[in-house]
Parts: C-alpha cells; structure tokens; sequence
C-alpha cells in the first residue's frame, strides 16, 4: 500500500430542518433493478495462495531481498504470473511504463466472453517496497487475485460480464502502474467498467476485516459474503484513497474491495470481535523487511481469498433473474434527532405464497444529512430483525441503495417494517419511500 495519497476528511453536511423539509417532496423509487442468481462460487485453496506467496519470497530472496519498482523481483514476479495466465488461457497484456528513471510493468489479463461493453475487473499491486519482500503487502492480494483467476480458468466459467485482472507496478511511489493504466484508457472504454474490485493487505497478522464504502453494491457483495461466515466487518478508512482502486474511482469507475489493516493499531473493541491482540497493530511489519512468509494470517488470507471468489462469481457471472411481486411505501416517515425512539414505515404484503425468497429485495430512499449516523433494518411480520445499514458512509448525506436479504424463513405475507434511528445529535432527515420485492 502507498503512503501518499490524503485520507478522506470527515465533515457533517449541515442545513436548517425548515429548508430540507420544504424542498424535499416524497418520491417513488424507481422499478427495482432484476435480481441475480449467480453459479456457486468455488473455495479457493488456502494452499495455492500460499504456495504463490512462496514462489514471490523466493524472488524476492533471490533478487536483493525485495520486489520493488525497477528492481529484477519485481520483474521475475510479473513473468511468474504472467506464465500461470498463459497457460490457463487468459489472453495477457505487459503494459509499460517509465517512473524514477526505471522501467515498470503492469500486467492485464482478459478472460474470454462475457459481455464486452461490462467490463468488471479485479486488481492489487504486485510490487513492494525496498525493504524487504512485500509478502502481506502486497503479495498477499496479489496471490489472492491470481488463484482467483485460476479457478475461473478451471470451472471454464463463462461469465455474464467481460472480467479483466490485473497487477499494477509502481503502487508504492504514488499508485503509478494503475494511473498509468486508467489515465491511458479511452473515454469509452472507461465507460464499459461496471466495476474495480481492489485487494491490497489482505493477511495482516493482527488482521481486521474491512470493506471499501465506495460502490454500494460492491460494498454490499463484501458484507453479504462475510455475514454468511458470522463475521463482522467495519468500513475501510486507514487506506482509504491510498491504493489503486483510488486511480480508478478517480475516473469515475466504481470501486469497491478488501483491507485487514496495516499500521494502524487494532482496538480493544475490535479484539473483541476479531480476535489479535488489542494495542498493537494490524500489521506490524508493514513496509519493513520483516514482512515475510511468517508475516500472514491465515485466516485472514483463507477467508478473503475465498471472498475475492465470491464477488467475482456473484458480480460477473450472475445471470438476470425476473423480479417477483414488489410492494412500496411512499409516505414520509419524519427520521427523530437523536437519543429519539426509532420510527417505522409499514408494508403490508399479501398475495404472495409461501416464504419470503433468499434474494429478497429492499430498496430504500432517506433524505438525511449525514447517513453515518442512520441504522436501518428491516423487521419481518414476526419480529425477526435484518440490519440493512449500521453507521456507514461517512459524512455524505442521503442513503438511497438496494440491498439483498436472505429472508427465506420469514412468511412473505404480513405487515413489514423499515425501521431507521438516528444514533448520534445534530442531524435530520425522514424515510422518503421503501420498497420491497419478492
């Protein structure tokens, strides 16, 4: 990960509760897009990733201890990727690039099909810093993305979306390989990007388990993944704009990815929750020469290199599936500052046989000023609680976003809720309209 490039700044949007009230009329949302159905995505074997990772120490070790920009490991770590690409049958580019006087390389990797004018792409960085072999950082989300495109090569997937990989050089001086990469990309072919998925410090021994707050779907993909595994998640800010994915949301593609954290130090709430050790940080070694094969989780590892699968598998191989019966609420429900009650806006379902689907649909529209401060769930006929939205999203104002809800045990027919509370004072806002599909 680069250290140069600024951190988002926080700050509260504020305006009088006269004038957003008087501007804001109530709004139906759109048509709810179609849900998808996408084949089950495949683990990836811990082994393999682990296996790519001894093959960069190696390099590293056997070309003055690092993979930096310029240096031969850097080099001898694309021609090894580049050959697992190329006989797995991924047509391969070798994009280069000239920063400090030094020759770079970034690596791109097509997979054939899928639709040309949807283009959703996986990356991280390949190189390291002088120091030492970059093994966390940043082999592991290199590994992580390379068996990934592996194991689309061995289910011989064809895919809805066109999907791209890549390994950018140059990340440590300033994102260069990747800048290079969008900065030369035609206007239209920006346009064909549904998607930048980035994987950078993805085994931190001490990790913790953090999800891009960029793309809501792709952020949504990251949540609904580790939700299936019980594990929490928290939104990504120590590299936030610091990796290559930041070269792509620049450019207006949306982006989304993974981080288990890197100087920062792990509190005794996340401790708690995660496990590690609390007052120390994520990833001690980071950009030092001790970053080395000792330097992973393999927890960590195991479980984003199976969740890099799944977005892969669930955002480029999904397949359009018609949505069911949908039912909206359109009235203005007033959202209280906070310490007030929560406040509920119904629906009442009927007509509908059965259970509710596992991809049940819940659009929401809240005008508010600062969604970070929002909690939403849905509430099921019989209580059962669903959390859509718990704090996220910074300073920005507004949470309009669809979210998928496996409410397969929950009666379709009866009376539902969204159910929102403002958790912290000085904010206002109301649910515009909700909507839910079956």
């Amino acid at each position: 990960m680069s250290l140069s490039v600024s951190r988002r700044l926080a700050a509260v949007t504020a305006f009088a509760v006269a004038g957003l009230f008087a501007t804001a009329t109530p709004a139906a949302l759109a048509a709810p897009t179609a849900v998808t159905a996408a084949p089950t995505p495949p683990d990836i074997p811990l082994a393999n990733v682990k296996a790519h990772l001894s093959q960069f120490s190696t390099i590293a070790a056997n070309n003055g201890g690092n993979r930096a920009h310029g240096r031969p490991g850097y080099k001898a770590s694309i021609d090894y990727v580049k050959a697992k690409l190329d006989a797995a049958g991924f047509t391969t580019t070798l994009q280069t690039f000239t920063s400090s006087g030094a020759t770079g390389y970034n690596l791109i990797a097509d997979w054939p099909g899928g639709d040309p004018n949807s283009v959703l792409m996986a990356g991280a960085h390949l190189d390291s810093v002088s120091s030492g072999a970059g093994i966390n950082d940043n082999g592991s989300g290199s590994a992580a993305v390379l068996e990934t495109a592996l194991a689309v090569s061995r289910a011989g997937l064809q895919p809805t979306k066109h999907l791209r990989f890549g390994w950018w050089g140059a990340e440590e001086l300033g994102l260069i390989g990747s800048k290079h990469y969008v900065n030369n990309l035609p206007a239209a072919e920006r346009a064909k990007f549904s998607g930048y998925l980035n994987f950078d410090m993805i085994g931190s021994p001490n990790p913790g388990y953090f999800v891009y707050d960029d793309d809501p779907a792709i952020e949504q993909t990251f949540k609904n993944y580790y939700a299936g595994l019980g594990v929490p998640t928290e939104i990504e800010t120590e590299g936030d704009g610091r990796s290559d994915h930041a070269s792509f949301k620049n450019v207006g593609i949306p982006v989304g990815g993974l981080f288990t954290g890197a100087s920062r130090t792990k509190s005794a709430a996340q401790a708690q929750k995660w496990g590690g050790t609390s007052g120390q940080a994520f990833d001690r070694c980071y950009h030092s020469s001790c970053d080395s094969l000792s330097n992973i989780n393999d927890t960590a590892l195991d479980r984003n290199a199976d969740a890099v699968a799944y977005a892969i598998w669930n955002l480029g191989a999904a397949t359009p599936v018609p949505p069911g019966p949908s039912f909206e609420n359109t009235a203005d429900v007033n959202i209280p500052d906070s310490p007030a009650a929560a406040v509920n806006s119904p629906i009442t379902v009927s007509g509908v046989a059965g259970n509710a689907p596992a991809t049940t649909k819940v659009d929401v529209n809240i005008v508010h000023t600062y969604r970070g401060d929002l909690v939403v769930d849905l509430v099921a006929p019989d209580g059962t609680v669903y959390n859509l939205h718990n704090r996220s999203g910074g300073s920005a104002d507004n949470l309009v976003q669809s979210y998928t809800v496996n409410a397969s045990s929950e009666v379709a027919n009866g009376v539902w809720q969204l159910r929102a509370k403002d958790g912290a004072a000085q904010d206002v806002g109301y649910i515009n309209s909700w909507k839910i599909s079956f």
